[in-house]
Parts: C-alpha cells; sequence; structure tokens
C-alpha cells in the first residue's frame, strides 16, 4: 500500500520533477587526494567528509567537498581491476554520477523505472550513527548514472564508512555559490533520444532550442529542465561542418557520451574570475573587437566594461535581463570536462549571443591541439 501511495504522490502534478535538486556530482579520479587539493587550492572548495580504508571503506577512497550549495564527490579505487579504474582508464578524470535528492528514493525509483528507466541499483538502506540513508541508481547517458539519496537523521556526511573533515585547513573564497546547469555532450543522432529520455522518465520540458554554425563546424542543442529549472541540462550532439567541433572532440577524447561542463553560480563573477586566474585558472580566450560591439548588443550593464574586457568575460540579454559568463579550459590533460562560471542578472537563457564566440575561441584552442 505505501509503494501505491508513493506512485500516486510521484505523478500528482509531477511532484518529483517539481521538488528534484542536484545533491551531489560525483568524479572517478586517479589520485582524490590530488583532485582536492586542486579543487581547494584553484577553486575554493573545501574538504568536509571523507571514506576510506581508515573509515572501514575496502575498496576505494573518496572525499567530499563544498562550496555554497555545490557539492563534488571526488572518488579514486585501490585495485586497478576495480570499476572506478576502468572508467578513468577509458574516459579519464570524468563525471560518473549526478545524484538527485528525494523525498521518497523507493516510490521515486518505482516510477522511474515504470516510465523506461534502466536499474543499476535497487533502493538500498545504510544506517549508522550519523542516521539513515537510502540510495538507488539509475542509468543515464553514456557511463554515466543517477542517483536518488534519500537522508533521515542529522548528518550530511555519506554513511557508512565516510567521516567528517576536521575544519583546520583553509580556502580561498571565490564566491561560488550554485549549480546553475550541467551541459551534456551526445553522440551524433542521438540528441532527441535524450531529450525524450528525460521528459518521459523524470517529467522534465524542453525550455530551449538552438543550432549553432560556423565556417568550421557546427552543433545542435535542446535544454531540458524540471519544473522549477534548479535542475537542468543543455544536451548538444555534433552536426556537420568542415572540420571537427567541440562536440565530436569531447566524445572522441572521452570515448563516448558524458558530462561536458558544469555551470556553477557566482554573485560577483568579476571578482571570482579574478581570483580563479590568481589562483591559476586558465580561461578561454575572446578577441577585443567582441567588446567593441558589446554595447550596442547588450545595452546597459552594472559591471564596468573595462572589467569584462580584462578578463575576457562574455554578456548577453533576453527579454529577462542578462547574464555573464566565461568558460574554463578543460581542467584535466584530456580536452574534456571544464567549468562555466555564470551570473544571472535577470536572464534565463544560456548566452545563445555568445554560443559562436565561444566555438570561434574553442576553435582557436582545437588548432593549439591539433585536433580541429
Amino acid at each position: 500500500m505505501k509503494a501505491e501511495k508513493s506512485q500516486n504522490a510521484f505523478l500528482e502534478e509531477d511532484k518529483f520533477s517539481h521538488s528534484l535538486k542536484f545533491e551531489y556530482i560525483e568524479f572517478y579520479v586517479g589520485n582524490v587526494y590530488q583532485a582536492a587539493h586542486f579543487y581547494r587550492t584553484a577553486l575554493g572548495f573545501m574538504p568536509v567528509a571523507y571514506s576510506g580504508l581508515e573509515t572501514g571503506a575496502e575498496d576505494q577512497s573518496s572525499i567530499m567537498i563544498e562550496q555554497g550549495d555545490v557539492r563534488f564527490l571526488l572518488t579514486s579505487a585501490y585495485s586497478p581491476q576495480s570499476h572506478v579504474n576502468e572508467h578513468v582508464r577509458l574516459h579519464g578524470d570524468g563525471i560518473k554520477d549526478i545524484a538527485f535528492s528525494v523525498d521518497d528514493v523507493p516510490g521515486s525509483f518505482q516510477e522511474l523505472v515504470r516510465r523506461g528507466a534502466r536499474v543499476v541499483m535497487e533502493p538500498t538502506i545504510y544506517s549508522d550513527q550519523n542516521g539513515r540513508f537510502t540510495k538507488a541508481t539509475i542509468a543515464a547517458f553514456g557511463d554515466t548514472v543517477h542517483s536518488l539519496i534519500q537522508r533521515n537523521g542529522g548528518d550530511r556526511n555519506f554513511p557508512p564508512h565516510f567521516r567528517k573533515v576536521p575544519k583546520s585547513i583553509s580556502a580561498p573564497t571565490i564566491g561560488l555559490r550554485g549549480i546553475d546547469h550541467i551541459a551534456i555532450s551526445a553522440e551524433r543522432g542521438q540528441l532527441d533520444q535524450w531529450v525524450d529520455f528525460y521528459n518521459r522518465v523524470f517529467g522534465f520540458h524542453e525550455s530551449h532550442q538552438m543550432e549553432v554554425v560556423t565556417e568550421l563546424s557546427a552543433m545542435n542543442s535542446k535544454v531540458v529542465q524540471n519544473r522549477t529549472g534548479r535542475v537542468t541540462f543543455p544536451i548538444m550532439e555534433p552536426a556537420f561542418g568542415k572540420r571537427k567541433s567541440q562536440i565530436e572532440e569531447y566524445l572522441s577524447f572521452y570515448h563516448g557520451a558524458g558530462t561536458q561542463h558544469i555551470a556553477l553560480l557566482s554573485e560577483d563573477i568579476v571578482t571570482t574570475v579574478r581570483m580563479l586566474g590568481e589562483n591559476g585558472v586558465e580561461f578561454l580566450e575572446t578577441p577585443g573587437s567582441y567588446y567593441d560591439y558589446l554595447p550596442d548588443r547588450v545595452g546597459d550593464i552594472d559591471e564596468d566594461l573595462r572589467d569584462l574586457r580584462e578578463l575576457k568575460i562574455l554578456a548577453d540579454r533576453d527579454e529577462h535581463g542578462y547574464l555573464l559568463q566565461i568558460f574554463t579550459k578543460p581542467l584535466q590533460s584530456r580536452p574534456t570536462v571544464f567549468f562555466e562560471i555564470i551570473q544571472r542578472k535577470g536572464a534565463r537563457g544560456f548566452g545563445g549571443g555568445n554560443i559562436v564566440a565561444l566555438f570561434e575561441a574553442v576553435e582557436r584552442e582545437q588548432r593549439l591541439r591539433k585536433t580541429l
């Protein structure tokens, strides 16, 4: 009877979609300690929890890092035969799990499977001194999965085998406060398949559509999001062009579909980008001519145009307001996963007016990598 009530609650106005929000993003990495150090010193994330041999975890070690409402889970394996190491061998450091917090894991999981989701892990309950923790996992694009997380009890750490990291170390205050969106690179011909998956299985809706063509490359893109917009996935596939697009480059080096970038929200992008640059984070270059025409295209903005020109920050406007954005270069040896820093001043779009400028900036980097 409880399962039936969970299904009915799920279906009523699709409350699951309405309440959905990001719990954490899990990266599989080659060395969890080095990755955590980089994210702390370069991006200002603080370690908050640890799992490893010392806590009873025998197959892998993990460090939870956070900043604002953003939580990244960094995981490395001890055994060369581990599925974690196989993922790193094939994809390099990359995103394995985009996890959501939900109110009812068993009911949500049952309904997602009924709607066509493929099971990776049935609902499993863990308990320790921190409380009760329920987790289930379904498959998504490529080797990426979505876990559903339900907590009952106090601590936000991850039982079993996690413990708090004492706050004895500091990190620079960068000003990142949340996840704006997560962009997906899909293989050619799979865009509509994954749009249908999120709309049908998760109750999302399509909010934007875009085709981008430069002199050399092209892509098709659609955006799906839940009812509140707190979970948003731009999905991109390569289109035919003269040369290899950034989407094709990603697919080639990542060896399949995966998360291309995470857009992180800042309330003061000028300060955030300046500090990230001082910490050694590199961004895509934007030609100075872009800023010569920016006032005519975007209109009045609060920020000083000289700061945007200096820091290579892009701007765009829609009927709701404007946004500021900038994209890092890939943050690992393969030209795959990168980050976007974004500040919204009312705008609800994704910088459509900057897409061609972004593509051309990436193409300049591809020329240097000889992958265009």
